[in-house]
């Protein structure tokens, strides 16, 4: 159990991890590089620690020193069979990513992870990877773990895929079996997702070809040339929760450093914004094809908005946060097409319903695949259950740092991203 008190104000500056899955991305291409490779600001969460365990079963060198790691890769052929069950733990993106990368493999993985991993159906990443030529076994219907990924059931071969829903995961597991197919490999969605895959790899000499905003395409290479550094902006979903808390707490301004503002992924800025929310973009620069800057928030009054559609990829695991931040805007917010969240870590639509309505009574609403908050309730203390879920963690910290507190079950899951994530916040 832990008890987070009301704040009065928050103040001054703040750095938060690097991004996860910027750093799930630069651990892998360096693996399948021939190169020493330093990646600077590494996330040393759980989720990141998992992809980082599976490439070492897989013949990748790596070593940690603080907040970096050292990487020598065994080129992109270089992979070897593991001697053992991969274990990626909590963390989707360790899974489908890696599902991509093993799929055109010439040897046998199988992957496991924890309770909540092992419920997430992974049918929609395997199943462009079948047509591909991948032989993949998962445990029922819906693909779940355990799966086992033998040798490719004939030569790999490059396939127009047009996914249903934009997700970033689906995407990149497809780009990763493409640096190893026959051909050139399309893939249409119908919003943009993250493309933080893309940039990396143009960064690692892979040419890529965008078109529009939701078509990609991507030829086999026989090599990657790795930089000899990386380095990993912060967390715009680990800032998320210092914006929104700084936005409804009155007399707070917060810098928050060196944060990513991967267009793709700030969906939370634009939104809040609209919303009423004071929030300034200071000394933006780039570095590996990712944009960072500074954030400074001032507290803010705000409004209720109604939004859903192309947005919603670029702020899918900011809603938790921005939930909060509705809760104490004037009116409604609605927010549409966020069935997504029902495949999270936990069904997080749900959780946010039953959780959120314990600290402010009746104020949120899920209707299908739309969330509805009431905003302006009375907040008041509660004991409120994490779901093991470490976004619904650090959103519930927030809500009663906001106002009248709130009592955690279960707070250790926020060491999957945010492993200082208390001490900031004053522990």
């Amino acid at each position: 159990m832990k008890k987070i008190l009301p704040l009065k104000n928050l103040r001054g500056e703040i750095q938060v991890p690097g991004d996860k899955s910027i750093s799930h991305r630069a651990v892998m291409l360096s693996g399948l590089g021939s190169t020493p490779v330093e990646i600077e600001n590494f996330l040393m969460g759980a989720d990141c620690l998992s992809t980082i365990e599976c490439m070492r079963a897989m013949g990748v060198n790596i070593r940690e020193h603080g907040d970096k790691i050292f990487v020598k890769g065994k080129g992109l052929h270089g992979l070897r069979e593991p001697e053992n069950i991969l274990d990626a733990g909590n963390s989707g993106t360790t899974l489908r990513l890696l599902l991509g990368l093993t799929a055109p493999q010439n040897f046998v993985a199988t992957f496991t992870g924890d309770a909540s991993l092992r419920r997430r159906p992974m049918a929609r990443v395997i199943a462009p990877l079948t047509q591909m030529g991948a032989s993949i076994v998962g445990r029922n219907d819906n693909q779940n773990l355990p799966i086992t990924v033998c040798k490719p059931a004939r030569k790999f071969q490059a396939i127009t895929c047009e996914l249903p829903v934009a997700s970033a995961q689906v995407k990149s597991a497809i780009i990763l079996a493409a640096l190893y197919a026959d051909g050139v490999t399309t893939i249409v969605e119908p919003a943009p997702s993250r493309d933080h895959t893309e940039r990396m790899l143009f960064a690692f000499g892979v040419p890529i070809e965008k078109q529009g905003n939701t078509v990609v395409k991507i030829s086999p290479v026989e090599k990657l040339t790795a930089p000899e550094k990386i380095t990993v902006p912060g967390d715009i979903s680990s800032a998320a929760y210092w914006i929104v808390l700084a936005t409804v707490l009155e007399n707070s301004s917060v810098t928050i450093k060196n944060v990513g503002i991967n267009k793709t992924r700030t969906g939370l800025l634009d939104v809040l914004t609209r919303m009423g929310a004071q929030i300034e973009i200071l000394n933006p620069h780039e570095s590996g094809g990712e944009t960072s800057a500074d954030l400074k928030i001032t507290s803010a009054k705000l409004h209720g908005f109604e939004f859903g559609g192309n947005v919603i990829p670029r702020l899918i695991d900011e809603i938790p946060a921005l939930a909060v931040a509705a809760a104490f805007a004037q009116g409604d917010t609605i927010i549409h097409d966020v069935g997504e969240l029902r495949v999270k870590e936990t069904d997080r639509l749900a959780a946010i319903v039953s959780e959120f309505n314990k600290i402010s009574r009746g104020s949120f609403v899920a209707d299908g695949d739309t969330l509805i908050i009431h905003g302006g309730a009375e907040k008041n203390f509660a004991s409120c259950k994490t779901h093991g879920d470490h976004r619904m963690a650090m959103a519930l910290t927030i809500f009663g740092a906001a106002d009248s507190g709130v009592e955690l079950d279960d707070a250790v899951c926020v060491n999957i991203s945010y492993p200082n994530f208390f001490e900031t916040i004053g522990d």
